[in-house]
């Protein structure tokens, strides 16, 4: 296999604003099924898994196949990057075999250095540090259920992790208002806060605040994978960040929950706000299906935006 130009999508960043415009109308077309090209067939999907996932790897893998393709998942028990084999060593073989590669892992900077060697594009499923395709996803549901983004308020509660980052980037760059309320200690990565100085995101401590008059109110787990040692100490750090009824209340009466899950009803979330009406986390789980889907046509499938 010949090693052809590319792009990857490693953060929101790396589609222009009139690009993830595209997406977002392309997923609506997927979701709607009047799009019915396969612009994948014959091609191969390589999907490197670090971290265990429900939505990441069906969503993908369901995905590929719709587009025509093939996907293979690769657990580090499958792939010799578990023994320590450079990921330089293993981008290159893999170029020569798939037309793409999604991985999930820990380290961001693992990602770069697969994407810097690799002959394909590269997708980040997820790192500790971003997590791109959940948040096209999550605002492809702001679209679906409010209409129009730009100008919207979106409060973010909780703990200023990789979802907190991508919110930041993808705030500042299709311009809706992000209202971040994190502990003292839990705040987002501040090259993230940095970039986003253009845009209006706002760093508060009290949940109230954010979350006054909000059309979108969202949060994640407060000890995400890998951070379990952390649980008692981070549930003291994050008493009064729970939503719940009170909280949804403060908020736009058409607003809408958003958790990219897997949720634990109780702490982050009460379950009268994740199973009500205002929750609408089950299209936010299906929409990962539908812009990714947008994702892989143009990235590997060539689907013009």
């Amino acid at each position: 296999m010949s090693l052809r130009p590319h792009r990857d999508f490693l953060n929101i960043s790396d589609f222009s604003a009139h690009e993830t415009f595209g997406l977002f109308a392309l997923a609506e077309r997927m979701r709607a099924k009047t799009y019915d090209r396969r612009p994948l067939t014959g091609m191969a999907l390589a999907m490197i898994f670090m971290k265990s996932s429900t939505r990441t790897r069906v969503s993908f893998e369901v995905g590929v196949t719709q587009l025509g393709g093939t996907a293979h998942f690769l657990s580090p028990r499958d792939v010799q990057i578990g023994r320590g084999e450079p990921i330089e060593d293993t981008a290159r073989v893999l170029s020569r075999y798939v037309d793409g590669i999604m991985i999930r892992t820990f380290a961001h900077a693992d990602v770069e250095r697969l994407a810097e060697y690799a002959g394909v594009p590269v997708i980040n499923g997820l790192t500790d540090l971003s997590h791109p395709c959940q948040i096209l996803a999550d605002i492809l549901t702001m679209r679906q259920h409010l209409g129009e983004i730009r100008g919207r308020t979106v409060a973010w509660i909780g703990d200023g992790n990789n979802m907190a980052n991508s919110w930041i980037e993808a705030a500042a760059h299709l311009g809706f208002t992000l209202r971040l309320a994190c502990p003292e200690g839990y705040d987002p990565d501040p090259i993230f806060m940095a970039a986003a100085a253009a845009g209006d995101v706002q760093l508060l401590r009290d949940p109230r605040e954010a979350v006054e008059g909000a059309d979108v109110v969202t949060t994640d787990v407060w000890a995400s994978m890998g951070q379990e040692e952390e649980q008692k100490l981070r549930e003291q750090a994050f008493h009064g960040y729970q939503v719940d009824s009170a909280l949804m209340a403060r908020a736009a009466s058409q607003a809408i929950f958003l958790h990219c899950l897997p949720a634990h009803r109780g702490e982050e979330v009460s379950a009268d706000v994740i199973d009500g009406p205002q929750s609408a986390v089950w299209d936010e789980a299906e929409n990962r299906l539908h812009i990714q889907k947008a994702i892989l046509a143009v990235l590997m499938g060539r689907e013009t935006l």
